[in-house]
């Protein structure tokens, strides 16, 4: 299976076959990015044309195959940035309709989930999910990989990753933030300061059970900044690193496991670019094993978006004998998680 991953600011091909991962080649454009502190949607779809081609070469000579010996080629068709997504969705079907290869244009964020069983092996179900990025926080319910997984809660507002880009410019740190902010805030003291944790009210509970809220700790930090800079002290960086991370940890792992609680699930995977966190990853596992929950987290460069992870879920597609793609698929930027292929 190739599969062909362009959805925000990595272009990835991958080839496996089954669960047995045999070329991950990812090209990067984040660097293009970093004057603007964010991801520019036109500058990552002329990155994608860029790369895409040599991406393409550089997976087949890697995995020494070439597209002949493809069985079908999966890609990504949402969600994500429509113009970025067009580029890969055009690259497959070219390649689809030239070589005459079934294509499956697969969920984004359920792609990230399947990842898992390149390194761990064949995904128990039902399973939970927490997917944690720049563009997604979201904690599903996976009860056939292939054809069930409910969303049980998300983000109300910012994303985790793009909480922590944006408490990064507020504290002077490069983008993109999470790295940094997880580097520093290893010397700081993350009781330091009582940041709030949003949607944990009674409250907030019996609307938002399960859903996340990063906007409001966001403006706490930068109120904080404000004020450490208004009585003109020097401020700790590393104490508000560390007491925001914990805060955004906190959440996600307290809320992630009462679901798993709930719903009498006893797997956890968690992916996504934030997923390297390592105060998410040592917490998660913590209250996770207290309460019997196996927690899988895949490999670091397995967690960012690449072309493995579409092709890991191309091949259960095609193990599992569901039903191939039509050529006229489209790109569709909010695609929803209940969808799994186009």
């Amino acid at each position: 299976m190739l599969g062909i991953e362009a959805s925000c600011d990595e272009t990835g091909v991958g080839v496996v076959r089954g669960t047995d991962l045999l070329a991950d080649a990812v090209a990067s454009s984040v660097d293009q990015h970093v004057r603007f502190g964010g991801v520019v949607p036109e500058v990552a779809s002329r990155a994608h044309l860029e790369a895409m081609v040599p991406m393409l070469d550089k997976a087949q000579a890697d995995a020494g195959v070439s597209i002949d010996d493809v069985d079908a080629i999966a890609v990504t068709c949402g969600p994500g940035l429509t113009g970025a997504l067009l580029v890969g969705i055009a690259a497959a079907k070219a390649l689809a309709l030239a070589h005459d290869k079934p294509l499956y244009g697969i969920n984004h964020l359920v792609a990230h989930v399947a990842v898992d069983q390149l390194e761990h092996g064949p995904l128990p179900e039902p399973t939970a999910a927490l997917l944690v990025s720049g563009g997604h926080t979201s904690l599903l319910l996976v009860r056939d990989i292939t054809c069930d997984v409910q969303m049980i809660g998300e983000t109300i507002d910012d994303a985790a990753g793009e909480a922590f880009d944006k408490v990064a410019r507020l504290l002077g740190l490069p983008y993109p933030g999470g790295p940094h902010i997880d580097r520093v805030a290893a010397a700081g003291d993350r009781s330091a300061i009582a940041f709030p944790r949003g949607l944990t009210s009674p409250r907030d509970l019996a609307k938002h059970r399960y859903d996340f809220s990063f906007s409001g700790l966001k403006s706490a930090v930068a109120r904080h900044v404000e004020h450490e800079q208004r009585m003109g002290r020097d401020m700790d960086v590393a104490d508000v690193a560390a007491s925001f991370q914990d805060a955004v940890c906190d959440v996600l792992t307290a809320k992630t496991v009462a679901a798993c609680e709930a719903y009498g699930v006893e797997h956890l995977v968690i992916g996504g670019g934030v997923a390297a966190n390592g105060r998410l990853r040592q917490l998660a596992e913590q209250r996770a094993a207290h309460a019997g929950i196996e927690v899988r987290v895949p490999r670091a460069d397995l967690c960012t978006d690449n072309g493995a992870m579409v092709a890991a879920l191309g091949a259960e597609l095609v193990r599992r004998g569901r039903a191939a793609s039509s050529l006229d698929l489209p790109a569709d930027s909010s695609m929803p998680v209940t969808r799994i292929v186009a």
